[in-house]
């Protein structure tokens, strides 16, 4: 059963305008305020749509764009580097020594406890390990 839109009665209100012309002409042609898909009136409607923040009446310049400054990429820690080295309480970077291993039948308990210790990489060394870990927390004036 279909009703034809004329014949209905549509509650009169200020957000329904009908034309001047259009009290002749049938309900379909009543002029709604554009409406967005999900309801919100469309910028081309002026409505005001007051600020949760109060606005300060000394600072009622208007407002100027400012477009924020590019953060560039992450610096990204290479995860190889940041297992092997670490870092001292005073700053210092320490590794392990080389040759612990395998093949320790051969070595003598005196040189396996020496490449047991961890060492300080060389100062030479830092710019590189530095690079492969950005986050580092490195005194370079440290001893």
């Amino acid at each position: 059963m279909a009703v034809p839109l004329a014949r209905l009665s549509l509650p009169r209100s200020p957000s329904l305008a009908v034309s001047a012309g259009a009290k002749n002409r049938p309900a379909a042609s009543l002029t709604f305020p554009a409406k967005s898909f999900f309801g919100a009136p469309l910028a081309a409607t002026a409505v005001s749509v007051a600020s949760p923040l109060p606005r300060n009446p000394a600072n009622s310049s208007p407002l100027a764009v400012v477009a924020a400054g590019k953060k560039g990429y992450k610096m990204k820690t290479h995860k190889a580097s940041a297992k092997r080295f670490r870092v001292t309480g005073r700053g210092k970077i320490v590794r392990r020594c080389a040759g612990k291993q395998h093949l320790l039948g051969k070595k003598n308990t005196k040189r396996k406890k020496r490449l047991s210790k961890m060492v300080q990489v060389n100062k030479s060394d830092y710019d590189n390990v530095t690079g492969a870990l950005p986050y580092l927390k490195v005194n370079r004036k440290a001893d």
